[in-house]
């Protein structure tokens, strides 16, 4: 192998390629290293996890064919002591592949690469669609952290997508709070649900191009092609809660807040929050108003009252500030709407004029 490729792209596609090579230590080298292959296809680099998997095409000058595995870690402590400018040359003798860049030549032991696994590829093509990659990384980043930390329950660290009726449902819950997001598509034809654990997901948003992608899954894998390659994710082989049956049906009180006011008043007031990270909304129909409460023994309390919109029956709720100020990533409308169901039920939360969202959150004990 005798290739060289501009020092940039090489630094771009090692930082990309790498987050799916093995990170902890494993037993079997190929997969905490990173394949090059130059052959009649161009450039590719390769590395996988047995989790997820990525397929990138590099832009470059292939001199003589060949394939090798190197390091994934010290590959990118190379590409990120690299400066921007210039190219690097890869060449590849016996067992030791020589970086040449400028003034500097590196050699590298390779790793023997036939222990290297094949990445799969959902076997039914019926179930594909095409969008925006921007589009799905908006989505997988927005809503992920709402999912469980935990794998004690893997479908609960996981991101329910549903395709039905030309729209791409997105949830996330850690049984504590939901995120639902909705996008329509282009394409109505497909349908088909699927589980995708919620750290795949992101590790695959950091790698998505902006440009339109096919997105194709059967029961065990789904993957993202595009002109640039294809990443590929496992799937959660569960049974995702009817999540519908905890959305309260009916309301007892709304309230409509500028999203500005809202975000300043929690911010203020959760300095004061306890060791549970506590917090009430106090809802006041007749003073057109809402408040946040917070007392912690050891420094003392404040609170924060605001003008709303308000109809319904006066109400107060508590809840872990952290689940409530995460609403504020899932939506940049200007006003938030905040209706609750009566005391120990959820509180529903939604942007003014944006239909793609629903966020729920359950309350703590008063």
């Amino acid at each position: 192998m005798h290739i060289s490729i501009e020092k940039k792209k090489f630094g771009e596609a090692v930082h990309i390629v790498s987050r799916f090579a093995e990170r902890k230590s494993t037993t079997l080298p190929a997969l905490a290293s990173v394949l090059i292959i130059a052959g009649d296809e161009g450039i590719k680099m390769r590395a996988t996890n047995l989790e997820t998997g990525i397929d990138l095409k590099i832009e470059g000058e292939c001199a003589t064919q060949g394939v090798v595995a190197l390091p994934a870690t010290l590959l990118q402590h190379i590409a990120s002591s690299l400066t921007e400018e210039g190219i690097i040359t890869l060449e590849h003798t016996g067992d030791i592949i020589s970086l040449t860049s400028g003034t500097g030549k590196s050699s590298i032991k390779t790793v023997p690469y036939d222990d290297f696994p094949s990445i799969p590829f959902p076997e039914n093509p019926k179930n594909r669609i095409v969008l925006p990659g921007v589009l799905l990384k908006n989505l997988f980043t927005s809503i992920a952290s709402c999912a469980s930390s935990s794998t004690v329950r893997p479908e609960l660290a996981s991101i329910y997508l549903s395709i039905e009726g030309g729209i791409l449902t997105a949830v996330a819950t850690d049984s504590f709070r939901l995120a639902e997001k909705k996008v329509p598509l282009s394409n109505k034809g497909t349908q088909g649900k699927f589980l995708i654990p919620a750290k795949n997901a992101l590790d695959i948003a950091q790698a998505l191009p902006d440009d339109d992608i096919i997105m194709s899954f059967d029961e065990h894998q789904c993957a993202f092609v595009s002109t640039s390659g294809m990443l590929v994710s496992r799937l959660t082989n569960a049974v995702y809660p009817d999540y519908r049956q905890i959305i309260p049906k009916e309301s007892i009180v709304e309230a409509v807040v500028l999203r500005k006011d809202f975000e300043n008043a929690l911010k203020r007031t959760t300095i004061f929050s306890d060791t549970f990270q506590k917090v009430r909304i106090s809802f006041d129909p007749k003073k057109n108003s809402i408040s946040f409460f917070a007392r912690n023994a050891d420094i003392g309390e404040a609170s924060e009252t605001l003008g709303a919109h308000v109809s319904g029956s006066a109400l107060d709720l508590s809840f872990n500030h952290r689940y409530l100020s995460a609403a504020l990533a899932l939506t940049s409308a200007e006003s938030l709407s905040l209706t609750a169901a009566g005391i120990g039920r959820p509180l529903i939360i939604k942007g003014v004029g944006d239909t793609s969202l629903l966020y729920l959150v359950s309350p703590m004990n008063q």
